[in-house]
């Protein structure tokens, strides 16, 4: 998979990126999911998936998607994966 940076280049997805990526995209199914679960499924396991996988992110890694996963800002972490940059909505600190 390919993403666009917001300067136009291509930036290849490494596999690491991918999975989170997939991760992401799962949590958000899951919350969609859960006003008509009974029980409701814990979110926790999801939240402990993506950190640990963006604990692996290695130096050079985008700081803004490093940036994103830390602050646990996960919509935007997924729009930027997915090359979606337009989307981003810039938060208090301004990223």
């Amino acid at each position: 998979m390919v993403n666009h940076a917001p300067n136009g280049y291509f930036i290849p997805m490494t596999a690491l990126e991918h999975d989170i990526l997939k991760q992401l995209i799962e949590l958000e199914a899951t919350v969609k999911a859960m006003p008509a679960a009974n029980p409701k499924p814990s979110l926790l396991p999801r939240f402990q998936k993506i950190e640990a996988l963006a604990d692996q992110l290695p130096r050079g890694t985008a700081p803004d998607l490093l940036h994103y996963l830390q602050r646990k800002s996960y919509e935007k972490a997924r729009q930027w994966l997915e090359g979606r940059f337009a989307e981003i909505q810039k938060g208090g600190c301004l990223r």
